[in-house]
């Protein structure tokens, strides 16, 4: 149903904020649920400026691998985006 599908979104959103959190703990997270073409919600992160690049990078693979987790356990496609603090 509808409402079931928003809830395991909201969990699956939860889930890869927290992860996001765990493995840059100094960084902002932001999600979202606004669907474009075919996308059921976003997660932001926005690490500390001073943060190397290949770190943001070592991120941003990790939530890649594990929204693609997601993806491939319950169909649900969240975008997930390392990006410059100043952009928010």
């Amino acid at each position: 149903s509808r409402d079931e599908r928003r809830s395991l979104l909201d969990a699956k959103l939860t889930e890869l904020a927290l992860y996001a959190k765990e493995i840059c703990p100094q960084a902002a997270v932001e999600i979202d649920t606004i669907q474009y073409e075919g996308e059921d919600g976003h997660v932001e992160v926005f690490p500390p400026p001073a943060l190397a690049e290949e770190e943001e990078e070592r991120i941003e693979l990790a939530l890649a691998e594990r929204a693609a987790e997601v993806f491939a356990d319950t169909g649900l496609y969240i975008v997930c985006a390392v990006l410059d603090p100043a952009a928010r």
